[in-house]
């Protein structure tokens, strides 16, 4: 119990759930209810996903979200002055310690989406199997509608579950999509009604514990290699293209014009 504690209740937007079968529940919030982003959690999450995945006490994990949503906001201003090379460079090395530590939880990882997944669904879709809500929806608010470039691995993540093409497309003009939609493109594996994706996931869980250990670890190990590698060797680079196309914007806000091109 006391390894729980330690860091089960240690941020303040992420809820953390364990049953005495090992499924921890991983479900972001924001008092209690849906989540809105900000640059705090971005700092908390490289800790909390690292701990996560170093606790062998999980036998699997379930992203979910809190109030009917996965991520729908973004309060952009807890970002401070992102055209600042400093500021920057703590949300390039957080961005892409988030990802790197969820690709190193090495328990099968179940994504239980209901609602809107519009913020970092690429955390989603680091998961080894999405269960989606029939009224679920992903999108990409943040990036190129926005004016900076969707570097942050929601493309490495969206190319490899759906293929290239669509997700170009996808991010290139950002529009809601619907868990049908996401499932015939491969990326979510069950539609459910909605407000059941979290027993569903769970149902899925059960499932996945009548296997041996270290087959339920080796496996996952081996399911996300590929995009771990992928992971690894884009985020970054994507980050700092996207790092100079955030400075680029707020210089021609200050201006007063429009983005460069």
């Amino acid at each position: 119990m006391e390894r729980e504690t330690d860091y089960f209740t240690a941020y303040r937007s992420l809820k953390l759930t364990r049953g005495n079968d090992g499924v921890l529940v991983a479900e972001f919030h924001t008092k209690g209810g849906p989540f809105t982003f900000t640059a705090s959690d971005h700092t908390d999450f490289v800790d909390a996903f690292y701990r996560i995945s170093q606790d062998r006490a999980n036998k699997i994990v379930i992203l979910t979200g809190a109030g009917g949503e996965f991520i729908p906001n973004i309060d952009f201003s807890t970002f401070g002055n992102v055209a600042d090379p400093g500021v920057w460079s703590q949300v390039h090395d957080e961005g892409v310690q988030i990802l790197e530590n969820i690709c190193n939880i090495r328990v099968p990882v179940i994504s239980a989406i209901e609602g809107r997944a519009h913020i970092h669904s690429e955390y989603a879709l680091l998961g080894s199997v999405i269960v989606a809500a029939e009224g679920a929806t992903f999108h990409d608010v943040p990036h190129f509608a926005g004016g900076i470039v969707p570097g942050d691995g929601i493309f490495t993540t969206w190319s490899y579950r759906a293929g290239a093409g669509r997700a170009e497309a996808f991010l290139l003009n950002p529009q809601p999509l619907s868990a049908r939609t996401a499932q015939e493109w491969g990326v979510v594996a069950e539609v459910v009604p909605n407000g059941k994706s979290l027993d569903r996931a769970r149902e899925l869980a059960a499932l996945y514990l009548k296997v041996p250990e270290v087959t339920r670890r080796n496996t996952r190990v081996h399911f996300i290699q590929p995009l771990k590698e992928r992971i690894v060797r884009e985020v970054g680079y994507g980050l700092s293209l996207e790092g100079a196309s955030a400075a680029d914007l707020v210089k021609s806000m200050q201006a007063g014009g429009k983005p460069s091109a």
